[in-house]
């Protein structure tokens, strides 16, 4: 083979456009991954949406949850970010969001350094324009360079491990940061009920992070019922609630009341994306509860709210946007040792590596007809 096909979108409301690019030549640390599964992200959506707040490489590939296997390699390329040995044939995951590991918040507070000043964003802030031209993925590989981009972090997965199950790290390990970021601040603990706003991708696998990370109920809401709400139950949320038949926001509150009793639950999490989930989602709390925002990802607007109500509530309110370097071996081992315990592969509908398929795909996950759209480049790598 002597060329690599790679997806690109002109700009918001684009069509995916196929482009074929040279195999490159492979530096002393860099190397080939071979692309086995790419999620459709709710982050792609609104970027195709046009909602993302800063400016982007228009065209540029996006996808950045992807599993993927190491088909070159440089001779100084030869461990991950946890020290773990690679070379070719180890099964990978890249994260989108790549620290420095050299500005004031890299330094300083790593616990933030999510929040790294000059990161590396695989699928977002690397234009295709930049040789050699495979930074995102939805493609047939991705291309990776420590020389190049020194923030670059490569996270080896067990060698039994499917790469469908890598694709779905990277989303996971944002729940799992979520409710540690939560059980940090004494907003949750072993036993507490949980309500989870949104049954999209995110939601589902924040019921999953719930349920092992000690929560005793856990209630989802969201829509429709085939194939969200159904499979968060499958997942393990003992109720859901419906918004197409629900549709107050008073009616709303009042069942969840109902299912957790009526002074409310200990900890509602935002993995809608809605602005109005979050006025709607502190009078789901008992007094003294917490409310974790991780939907708000990209600027869906304002909503007009009374901050008095988390004030006369004496709520804990926490932001939980990405995750650390640290955190993703998390979702790893997570995925990893669940792999029989949840119907994981059920939330991903597969999609040939074509532009007819990207299109699907992503208009599919727009109109909420799958849970996580993925998309296959290589069908004999998830087999």
């Amino acid at each position: 083979m002597d060329s690599i096909r790679v997806c690109t979108h002109a700009g918001p409301g684009s069509e995916p456009v196929i482009k074929t690019v040279p195999w490159p030549k492979v530096g002393r640390k860099g190397a080939l991954i071979k692309i086995g599964a790419c999620g459709v992200c709710g982050t792609d959506l609104h970027i195709l949406k046009g909602h993302w707040p800063k400016p982007l490489p228009w065209p540029f590939t996006l996808g950045h949850e992807l599993g993927g296997v190491i088909v070159e390699c440089g001779d100084e390329f030869t461990e991950d970010f946890m020290s773990k040995p690679l070379e070719v044939g180890s099964k990978v995951m890249i994260p989108p969001l790549m620290p420095c590991g050299r500005c004031y918040y890299c330094i300083h507070y790593p616990q933030t350094a999510n929040k790294c000043l000059t990161p590396v964003y695989y699928g977002r802030y690397l234009g295709f324009d930049k040789a050699p031209h495979m930074w995102g993925g939805w493609a047939e590989y991705v291309y990776v360079d420590l020389d190049m981009l020194p923030g670059t972090k490569i996270y080896k997965l067990p060698d039994d491990m499917s790469l469908r199950l890598g694709a779905l790290s990277e989303p996971l390990t944002s729940c799992i940061r979520a409710f540690n970021r939560a059980s940090r601040a004494g907003g949750f603990t072993w036993g507490d009920t949980v309500v989870i706003q949104g049954s999209g991708p995110i939601g589902i696998l924040a019921v999953a992070a719930a349920k092992e990370m000690g929560a005793g109920r856990v209630i989802c809401i969201g829509a429709p019922e085939e194939p969200r709400l159904k499979l968060a139950r499958e997942f393990g949320a003992e109720a859901t609630v419906d918004i197409e038949e629900i549709t107050s926001p008073q009616q709303r509150i009042a069942r969840v009341r109902e299912i957790v009793g009526g002074f409310g639950a200990d900890l509602v999490m935002d993995c809608s994306g809605h602005p109005s989930a979050g006025p709607e989602g502190i009078e789901m709390l008992r007094d003294g509860g917490t409310y974790v925002e991780m939907g708000q990802f990209t600027d869906a607007g304002s909503i007009e709210t009374s901050w008095h109500r988390i004030c006369t509530k004496d709520l804990n309110v926490l932001g939980s946007w990405g995750f650390t370097g640290n955190d993703l071996p998390l979702g790893v081992d997570m995925l990893y040792r669940t792999a029989g315990k949840y119907p994981w592969l059920k939330m991903q509908t597969i999609y040939p590596f074509t532009e007819e398929g990207v299109s699907r795909a992503v208009k599919d996950a727009m109109a909420m007809k799958t849970v996580k759209s993925t998309i296959v480049p290589w069908p004999e790598l998830v087999e």
